[in-house]
């Protein structure tokens, strides 16, 4: 993370693309010419390339999916910001590929990839007090997961016991809050309890609302799960 300033700044000066800016700055929508991307620092400059280039390819990206003999439904993309739709931007992050970030601020998870980009994707994090930020490993991945509440959730939330672990908690399904994919992120070799999961809760995209775990629409979960290379690095930012 020492080095993200210097390479963002990299970033500008060999596109040469884009202006400084100290307002925040989000895209009124794909274009064909590509997104807006803001860095923490607040440098704005408009991406080359972007993975959607208009309604069609939107509906095919958010439409219905048939997974694992689940019908995932479509997505109404357009009641969510466009900055979170899922696009292919130059990387901010200066992390070498196949590493996850998660800038908590900003709403946005990055998978790295060769060459100088980044898929970054909209997510929801968790509320404030249930927030979790470093270092880690993916060290478990699953399709339709089941999901156990930890027991200090179940304290919290009494009817949620009927999905403890003693009772084999929650089966996987369009209604379960892990959602059609979650990766596991391990510090040090102990789970940490935090996920990288797939939400049927389409609207809590951009928003702090969950138990700490990083969520991503079910549709961009999917895509992720298939890029992330095995015990991928994850750091997440606050």
């Amino acid at each position: 993370m020492m080095n993200t300033s210097f390479s963002r700044r990299g970033f500008l000066s060999l596109l040469g693309a884009g202006t400084a800016s100290l307002a925040g700055c989000a895209s009124t929508g794909p274009a064909p010419s590509g997104s807006v991307i803001t860095y923490r620092d607040g440098v704005s400059f408009r991406s080359p390339d972007a993975m959607a280039d208009g309604p069609s390819d939107l509906e095919q990206m958010y439409g219905t999916v048939v997974d694992n003999g689940f019908v995932v439904p479509a997505i109404p993309y357009q009641q969510i910001n466009p900055r979170y739709y899922r696009q292919r931007v130059v990387d901010p992050t200066g992390e070498r590929p196949g590493t996850i970030v998660v800038d908590t601020p900003s709403r946005f998870l990055y998978l790295v990839e060769p060459g100088g980009s980044a898929m970054r994707y909209g997510v929801g994090i968790g509320r404030e007090g249930f927030s979790w930020s470093g270092e880690g490993v993916i060290q478990w991945r699953q399709k339709w997961p089941k999901w156990t509440p930890p027991d200090e959730m179940v304290a919290r939330q009494p009817e949620l016991v009927k999905y403890s672990a003693k009772n084999g908690g929650m089966p996987p399904g369009l209604t379960n809050p892990l959602g059609a994919r979650a990766l596991y992120i391990f510090q040090n070799g102990q789970d940490t309890l935090y996920r990288l999961h797939g939400s049927p809760e389409w609207n809590s995209i951009g928003k702090a609302v969950s138990s700490g775990c990083v969520r991503l629409m079910n549709q961009d979960i999917i895509d992720l799960y298939e890029r992330v290379p095995e015990k991928a690095r994850v750091l997440v930012w606050q």
